[in-house]
């Protein structure tokens, strides 16, 4: 019995192949097939010919993840498993780079793709997943359709704003949080300032969540507008932003409504709406995006697959600290950023936290990238136990970890061999390990200068 590995390549309409066996020798050179049907039989039958060949064959298959067009050849192979021993999966691309830099390969062309692709299931085999079915593919590409409608009408919106400000600048005093929807029906109807002064209260007042007493301030401060542009192709560009951003705001609205009645997982929603400051629409983002919980064997795990984790940074002139890493899903941290803002202010847990986090000096993006990794961990917890959101958890969880930390040995990284002054590092070094060992003697290091504690100063 033999192991066969087979790298994909996909391209836009074609695909590249390669076929190793477990020495890493090739037992198929690279060939191309075009993404017909005529391709894809031509890649069954050449792996029907391997099993033939070998009956008690394993065919080891993976395609580089190149956003979606790897998705046909993927499914044909996952077929195929039915009847013989073939295992597929989807591979991330940014793993297939690193591992191909490691073994010092400084060309890329589609056929040394496809050989990294095969050689990268031999090198990391424990972190590839064969045979996922992804239940959540269509509802994803929906999620993805409403991502692109929202960013379209953000980018409207800053148009439109930005007319405004040499059209109806008075409109913007009612605009600054956002944009309401009265204030589009305005420029829909009167997309100049004169026509605003050319109507009357009664008119205006007709548009829906402007009283009579709105529509006398509108006229009075339309007389004294001080908009430069003006003209009708500056109407009808003012009027053409507002009606298409009405337009996708409806469509969003839809969109979303449609995606929270579909989404299956309805069991998980609740478990997450369960954490206030977790809305519906965020559950099924957040589900999507997560998948099958099961696949993270640690919270620590979920918050890298988000890239909330903190990573240590130095750089060359000395300053260091911990960063968020951003390596992670973004549209995870999107979507968990504005769940921590609503946590901030609806969640009395997270609040005390962020407080806290201020008050030891952490600035307020610092703070929120904190709360946000918090997030994750408490989500992953819920999905995994299949328990709602409950306070009392989270504070024994804390207690409990503080209690490890308390017993742990500080310095278990030096069991072995203490630090030897007569070591030879470097100055920054020495200092370093100078202000930990005054640090443990009893002194506070400010700035590099040791400041005896209270009762040390008692005894001076």
């Amino acid at each position: 019995m033999g192991n066969y590995y087979l790298g994909g390549d996909a391209s836009k309409g074609y695909c590249d192949f390669l076929i190793l066996d477990h020495h890493k020798r090739i037992i198929e050179p690279n060939f191309q097939l075009d993404d017909t049907y005529q391709g894809h039989l031509s890649l069954l039958s050449m792996i029907r010919k391997l099993f033939t060949q070998d009956k008690n064959a394993i065919l080891y298959a993976a395609l580089e993840s190149t956003g979606g067009y790897e998705s046909n050849w993927y499914n044909t192979l996952l077929r195929e498993r039915q009847k013989l021993n073939v295992q597929v999966a989807r591979v991330n691309p940014l793993g297939v780079k690193r591992n191909l830099e490691a073994s010092l390969e400084r060309n890329k062309t589609d056929k040394i793709s496809a050989r990294a692709i095969a050689e990268y299931q031999m090198d990391h085999s424990k972190k590839i997943i064969y045979n996922l079915d992804d239940p959540w593919e269509s509802l994803r590409k929906l999620w993805g359709f409403l991502s692109m409608l929202t960013k379209q009408k953000v980018q409207l919106l800053n148009q439109l704003e930005s007319a405004l400000y040499n059209t109806h600048p008075f409109l913007l005093s009612f605009c600054k949080v956002s944009m309401p929807e009265w204030v589009l029906k305005v420029i829909i109807e009167y997309p100049s300032a004169m026509r605003i002064v050319e109507s009357n209260p009664e008119m205006l007042s007709e548009i829906p969540f402007i009283s009579h007493q709105r529509a006398k301030e509108l006229i009075e401060m339309a007389k004294e507008n001080i908009g430069s542009d003006q003209g009708l192709i500056t109407e009808y560009r003012v009027k053409s932003l507002a009606q298409e951003i009405l337009h996708l705001a409806r469509l969003i609205k839809e969109q979303s409504k449609t995606i929270v009645s579909l989404c299956p997982y309805k069991e998980e929603m609740k478990l997450l709406q369960s954490f206030p400051g977790i809305g519906e629409l965020s559950s099924v983002g957040l589900i999507l995006i997560i998948g099958d919980i099961n696949r993270f064997k640690t919270a620590k795990n979920l918050s890298a697959f988000f890239g909330v984790h903190p990573v240590y940074r130095e750089s060359g002139d000395g300053s260091y600290g911990y960063y968020m890493s951003k390596k992670g899903s973004k549209k995870a941290r999107s979507i968990l950023f504005f769940v921590a803002l609503n946590s901030i202010v609806n969640n009395e847990m997270i609040k005390r936290l962020f407080e806290g986090y201020q008050n030891k000096g952490k600035s307020k993006m610092s703070a929120i990238g904190i709360i946000m990794h918090k997030i994750t961990r408490i989500i992953f917890g819920m999905l995994r136990d299949k328990h709602v959101f409950d306070p009392k958890i989270d504070e024994a969880n804390r207690k409990n970890k503080k209690e490890r930390e308390a017993t742990k040995n500080a310095n278990m990284a030096r069991r072995y061999h203490k630090k030897d002054p007569k070591a030879p590092i470097s100055h920054r070094q020495w200092k370093k390990r100078k202000e930990q060992e005054e640090s443990q003697n009893g002194n506070t290091i400010k700035c590099g200068i040791i400041t005896p504690t209270p009762s040390q100063k008692d005894i001076i």
